[in-house]
């Protein structure tokens, strides 16, 4: 009720900006909330529901996840076959966010159930360093063998899968735990970042009962792509097409897993409609629109990029970088547009191997005991904001995915409004599997899917909010000449933390740049993100005030939210009121609560940086309500 009234007040608001409130000195009177950890335990904590190991009526699992798939321009309206044997089948959620709008990180984080934070992967490349791809893959026989020898690439980023096994995650992620719960575990497609024909046996991906893995330089090529099987060579594959094989190694791997005698689990990760990577005459990586199966070029040709009140705007927006962007002159637009048919035309593919997955569970007889999930890494974005062809922003077209699921007890063509994300993945799969959740989870499982399996996120409200991190820089990708008139594809400092809530009589997204600079938009009113509410004039301290009250609630959740673990990112309201029924924004928003939130360290940085570096992130804590020492002692 209370934020209902003020987001109706909000868009009379011009300007605005805010005021400090000192902290009071009175002993006693503000209790630190640590590190947000208490809570928390440490143990596995995964034992299978019942005391039996047999594995009768426990159910299948597939993932299919496509690359950089966007849930805003319209491309799941292109894939029919998707929308007959899964949406229409099973559960569409609606508002389902990745925590990071980037490969690597995002799908490190599906796969631990964990905060890019806690992760610690938080780019696609190793920290500070080089990624030598110098071993050339084996032939097959039948395939050409690629130069791959001397590709260097040199970036100033952090993560990848160097980062993924120096943080000890190779024996902490979700194959791993199924294997330990009795399943056969199945991958096919792109894993992670420099996962490469150099580093791929060092250590080999543990968890996997059979694999053929994708591999830098040739993850992101459509014609040369270089596939690595089990513990065997790679092989490059010039000439044929990376769609065509992954269907190929798919149905492969389905009757591997049909054939198990376990319940199985089976994920598939195409590249469409990731960019193109090639590399040039010179070794550099070079980035294009991505190239579809031949029987598909043909197909949409009058589709072009939804003209949204954000597409190529007359006005710029955002803040930081964005805010000075140009408007993209006619010739840019119409490369969007062919970029756009481009990713249209390259999930005809994936289309095709939604079908042949259904159809191969359904001739064995297994589809009515097996969960099919589809999604995407992350989200993209084509010319809103005036943007190129890239993701990495905080904007809806990055952070909102796809989420479909189909399985035993959805309702056929149900929709869940609920808020997720790609942290909720693998403790649903847990819920799936008849597993015990992890107290280290940061997620908990979609609502609806799956038999409960432990009643400790009975009440939880957490399914309004989603943490948004990211740190680096972003890449233009692309024919369509950068960011600039000078061609710059790389823009530095895009370091930013973000929150997005949503629930029925809100929906908000606040963010906090690396250079201090905010961001608050009400999606309700302005669904293209184009008038920050922060910045608003003071024409009525009345409503000013109620203004500076919503963005400190959201500062304080931002507070827990940026540095949380397990059950504080489930419950970040009780880190905050723990003895009070606060669990949502809403809640928070009653004027009883205002001198406290207007007390609170704000979050802010000391520097941008390419990684998670704490001691350049601000603030680390904040303070529990402690209503009964009365509201002299809190300003």
């Amino acid at each position: 009720m209370w934020l209902s009234v003020l987001l109706c007040l909000a868009p009379a608001l011009q300007t605005w900006q805010s005021q400090a409130v000192a902290l009071s000195n009175s002993p006693g009177s503000q209790k630190p909330l640590l590190n947000h950890n208490y809570g928390v335990g440490h143990g596995i904590g995964q034992q299978l529901k019942g005391a039996g190991t047999g594995t009768q009526g426990r159910k299948n699992i597939v993932l299919i996840m496509s690359d950089d798939q966007d849930a805003t321009m319209d491309s799941i309206s292109y894939m029919p076959r998707l929308k007959e044997h899964i949406i229409d089948k099973g559960r569409h959620f609606a508002n389902h966010f990745t925590t990071t709008a980037i490969c690597c990180p995002s799908r490190v984080s599906l796969w631990t159930g964990k905060q890019p934070h806690n992760t610690n992967v938080t780019d696609v490349d190793p920290p500070y360093g080089e990624s030598h791809l110098s071993h050339p893959p084996e032939d097959d026989g039948n395939s050409y063998v690629g130069e791959c020898e001397g590709t260097e690439l040199t970036q100033q980023r952090s993560g990848g899968f160097p980062k993924f096994i120096a943080e000890g995650l190779n024996s902490a992620y979700l194959p791993v735990w199924l294997q330990e719960a009795g399943y056969a575990t199945y991958y096919t497609g792109k894993m992670f970042n420099s996962h490469t024909t150099s580093n791929y046996d060092s250590p080999f991906l543990a968890g996997w009962d059979g694999n053929n893995f994708l591999l830098d330089p040739g993850t992101y090529s459509y014609l040369s792509p270089i596939y690595q099987k089990d513990h065997e060579a790679p092989v490059q594959h010039r000439g044929r097409h990376t769609t065509d094989l992954i269907q190929s190694y798919a149905a492969k791997l389905i009757d591997n897993a049909l054939g198990s005698g376990k319940p199985f689990f089976v994920a598939i990760a195409p590249i469409a409609p990731h960019s193109n990577i090639d590399a040039n005459d010179g070794g550099t990586p070079i980035m294009t629109a991505p190239i579809p199966l031949d029987r598909h070029r043909h197909l949409f040709p009058n589709a072009s990029v939804p003209r949204t009140a954000n597409f190529n705007p007359d006005r710029p927006s955002g803040v930081s970088w964005v805010a000075e962007l140009q408007q993209l002159d006619d010739k840019k637009v119409e490369y969007l547009d062919h970029f756009y048919r481009q990713r249209l035309r390259a999930i005809q593919g994936v289309d095709e191997l939604v079908e042949q997955v259904v159809s191969q569970l359904a001739d064995a007889h297994v589809l009515d005991d097996t969960y099919i999930i589809f999604t995407s890494d992350n989200g993209y974005n084509l010319g809103q904001h005036r943007l190129p062809p890239g993701k990495e922003c905080g904007f809806e077209e990055d952070i909102r995915v796809p989420l479909y699921i189909r399985g035993p007890g959805i309702d056929e063509g149900s929709r869940e409004e609920e808020v997720t994300a790609h942290i909720d993945l693998a403790p649903t799969m847990f819920r799936i599997a008849g597993i015990e959740p992890r107290d280290d989870f940061d997620g908990m499982p979609v609502p609806r899917v799956g038999a409960a399996t432990s009643d400790s996120d009975a009440g939880s409200s957490r399914r309004e909010h989603v943490a948004v991190e990211y740190w680096g820089i972003a890449i233009a990708e692309g024919d369509v000449g950068g960011f600039d008139e000078n061609g710059q594809i790389v823009m530095p400092n895009n370091t930013y933390k973000a929150i997005r809530v949503k629930a029925e009589s809100y929906d908000l997204y606040y963010a906090v740049w690396c250079n201090n600079e905010h961001e608050l938009y009400n999606l309700t009113t302005d669904p293209g993100q184009m008038h920050n509410l922060y910045p608003m004039h003071k024409t009525s301290p009345r409503n000013l005030s109620r203004l500076d009250h919503m963005v400190a609630r959201l500062d304080s959740l931002m507070m827990v939210m940026k540095s949380c673990k397990g059950v504080t990112c489930r419950r970040p309201w009780k880190v905050i009121h723990p003895d009070q029924d606060v669990d949502t924004l809403d809640d928070a928003m009653h004027p009883d609560f205002d001198d406290f939130y207007q007390a609170q360290a704000r979050v802010s940085f000391t520097k941008c940086e390419p990684g998670y570096i704490l001691a350049s992130e601000g603030p680390q804590v904040g303070y529990q309500y402690r209503g009964e020492l009365g509201w002299s002692n809190w300003a």
